[in-house]
């Protein structure tokens, strides 16, 4: 170190010189900035990134990808500006779940969003610590999901659409609307968790209301048209359409085979009344990713899933279209038609 040399013949270090201080001080930060780049250049200039997992395709989860990029948006999310979406899709072969839960983890992802249970349960399998938030799961609970609905106990949380106990109202909806009806034919998908838990349900259901139930069983889309000539051979049935992503890709099929058999059928979504269905009821479309968007801006907020209770319905909508009513010759009672949220005329 140098000395200097005061009048008084003291010695004092040189950095207690004021103007050497000072240039010293600007040397240093100039260094500093040569080696480290200014602060700003040390942030994060990523974007939060959001998983999507969908057991259907692409086209199938348009709707519901629009409509939780439009309430993240409320939310202050940006797709593009500060979030960015990674899609995958099994496009109806359950296998490719666990390989794309895979590959969304691999991706380093913020947050995990998937409809359905068996979406739910590959990403469940592929992470123990990147957030999970579901909709349009019948019972996390009975799935192994959550440890329980009020504290999930886990990195997943979400929006729980309880279809299974839907299922008898929509039974009882089927037969107020069709006044003779004692047989309703149930169309399913075996191979998804939530949809078995619905057709067990739907038997207790079936039971109280004096109704014979048929089991129609279907995993694949190629053979709807042969299960609904085997099962339509006579008239007299109604059909009942539970919860699944096959049935939610495959609306206009099931909706055209319900139509070309003239069947009083009722839906678990009003798409499929839109799209030619004869009346549908379930939990309202709009607040499951609503609910679910919620839980999402909490997680990037710094809550933790495991904490924040499984959501739940308390919107429900009835709706009923009339021109297929009439093409298939069924009269809506009065009563059943009052309690209609929508109706095409």
């Amino acid at each position: 170190m140098e000395w200097w040399v005061n009048p008084d013949k003291s010695t004092t270090p040189i950095f207690q010189n004021s103007n050497l201080r000072l240039r010293l001080c600007l040397t240093l930060c100039a260094m500093v900035l040569v080696v480290y780049g200014p602060a700003d250049a040390q942030r994060p200039t990523g974007k939060t990134r959001i998983g999507w997992l969908s057991a259907v395709g692409e086209s199938s989860s348009s709707t519901g990808q629009q409509e939780i990029i439009r309430i993240l948006r409320e939310f202050g999310y940006v797709d593009g500006k500060n979030i960015q979406f990674e899609f995958r899709y099994a496009q109806n072969k359950l296998d490719r779940l666990p390989p794309l839960a895979e590959e969304l983890v691999s991706h380093k992802v913020d947050v995990l969003i998937t409809p359905g249970t068996p979406s739910a349960l590959a990403l469940r399998n592929a992470t123990k610590t990147i957030p999970i938030v579901f909709v349009d799961v019948t019972d996390p609970v009975g799935a192994g999901l959550v440890k329980s609905l009020a504290r999930p106990g886990s990195n997943l949380t979400g929006f729980s659409s309880i279809e299974s106990v839907l299922v008898g109202k929509r039974l009882e909806l089927l037969k107020e609307t069709v006044g003779d009806l004692s047989r309703v034919a149930v169309l399913w998908d075996p191979q998804n968790f939530g949809a078995r838990h619905e057709w067990e349900e739907s038997q207790t259901a079936a039971r109280d209301l004096g109704l014979r139930l048929h089991s129609m069983e279907v995993s694949s889309a190629d053979q709807y048209e042969r299960v609904f000539d085997q099962t339509f051979k006579t008239r007299g049935t109604g059909l009942a359409v539970l919860s699944n992503a096959l049935a939610a890709s495959s609306q206009q099929i099931i909706v055209d085979l319900a139509a070309k058999h003239r069947l009083a059928a009722i839906y678990f979504r009003r798409e499929f009344v839109a799209l030619g269905g004869l009346m549908s009821y379930g939990p309202d479309q709009t607040e499951r990713f609503r609910r679910a968007a919620a839980l999402i801006d909490k997680i990037l907020k710094g809550a933790k899933p495991a904490d924040l209770p499984i959501e739940q319905p308390t919107k429900f909508e009835l709706m009923i279209n009339l021109k297929t009513a009439k093409q298939i010759g069924l009269t809506i009672p009065p009563d059943v038609l009052a309690r209609a949220d929508r109706i095409i005329r």
